[in-house]
């Protein structure tokens, strides 16, 4: 069990936990520096990095990222493109095919901010001569990156023909620039490291196929490949870009499934018990508009807390089961480890920042919004 009045209990705990509200998202700068000095070590070169800000969403922490020489962003929104366009990216993928209103807002995007290379993926020719159109009126050039598919079946065209023949009509149509191939495995996150590898480059040789087959014409073809359970693979590969998120702050489903990836948790929740309805029951005020609920439980790892299991999870109402129920009181604080920190970010207008074991500012979630300015 953990009050929070003793720091030495947790490694997460603060001394003023009085001031600060719960549920809370706290982070801690420190460590997340720790966490971008690891990518890039992984990486070999901060330009071959082109972290997704989906997970952080705050200027704040990306700013953190570019001032370890981080200058390519990948963002699967607009409002997170303008987001880390503020903080000081200079290179930005929306990693999301635009379509309806949101490829007016992209090019909208660039002329607002025309000192940054802005890019996108596609992979429909609707779309491709769409933003070929919008380029033409807009006096612009867009960089488009093909979007592949190697098994997700999320988005993207399988290596093949038809990728060469999209890709060939990117590099024809007026306005576009054929920026290369975007690759994302997101499917791929096997626990056993050699089996993650294995799949990995499997998955990944039919790109490397298409890759030779669009250099024929001599021109150097960049790649993006991989999320965060496979980026170290794909770092291996020669001048391939990769672009991990979750490692940036971390969180407990990917620590208990990678015990091969070494990152820190940067990002906990910071709960109250609110009510004891039985003698062995403990209810506390993270709900599921307070934590990522899209996984079955556990949704959290609770720290401090040895025996627990989940009972109910509801809208403010987490309720848990422990044997050590009789040593905990209404009042006290947990510090909870997400299991899937992307969307727990997302529930959160603000951060609150733990600096020397206490909270000192709140950061503002700007990217959370779906719209910004543009």
């Amino acid at each position: 069990m953990t009050t929070g009045n003793n720091p030495s209990e947790n490694l997460f705990a603060i001394t003023n936990t009085d001031e600060v509200n719960s549920p809370a998202l706290l982070v801690y700068p420190d460590r997340i520096g720790e966490n971008i000095k690891r990518l890039i070590s992984i990486a070999g070169d901060s330009n071959l990095l082109r972290p997704h800000v989906k997970t952080v969403k705050t200027p704040e922490i990306v700013g953190l990222e570019v001032k370890q020489g981080i200058r390519k962003f990948k963002c699967a929104t607009i409002a997170e493109a303008e987001m880390a366009a503020g903080a000081g990216a200079e290179d930005i993928m929306l990693a999301y095919q635009p379509v309806g209103p949101n490829i007016r807002r992209f090019f909208k995007l660039k002329g607002t901010y025309p000192g940054i290379n802005f890019s996108c993926i596609t992979d429909s020719e609707k779309v491709i001569g769409q933003l070929s159109e919008y380029s033409v009126q807009y006096k612009t050039t867009a960089p488009v990156w093909l979007d592949i598919n190697v098994g997700m079946n999320r988005t993207g065209i399988e290596p093949g023909k038809e990728a060469v023949r999209l890709y060939n009509l990117i590099r024809s149509l007026p306005g576009l620039n054929a920026e290369g191939l975007h690759v994302y495995d997101g499917h791929i996150h096997e626990n056993d490291p050699a089996i993650r590898e294995k799949m990995c480059n499997k998955a990944f040789l039919p790109v490397e196929s298409l890759i030779q087959e669009l250099s024929d014409s001599g021109e150097s073809i960049k790649v993006v490949a991989g999320g965060t359970p496979t980026f170290p693979i794909h770092a291996a590969r020669k001048g391939v870009e990769t672009s991990p998120g979750t490692a940036i702050l971390w969180d407990y489903g990917y620590s208990s499934s990678f015990a091969d990836l070494d990152f820190l948790h940067a990002a906990v929740l910071f709960s109250r018990v609110i009510s004891k309805p039985e003698f062995n029951l403990i209810c506390i005020d993270l709900g599921t508009k307070a934590v990522a609920s899209e996984m079955p439980h556990p949704r959290v790892k609770i720290t401090g807390l040895a025996n627990y299991e989940f009972v109910s999870h509801n809208e403010e109402h987490m309720v848990i089961r422990t044997s050590e129920a009789s040593k905990i009181s209404i009042g006290d604080v947990f510090y909870c480890i997400p299991y899937h920190i992307c969307p727990t970010v997302d529930r959160y207008d603000k951060v609150s920042v733990v600096r020397n074991g206490k909270v000192t500012e709140q950061w503002n979630v700007e990217a959370r919004k779906r719209e910004i300015t543009v």
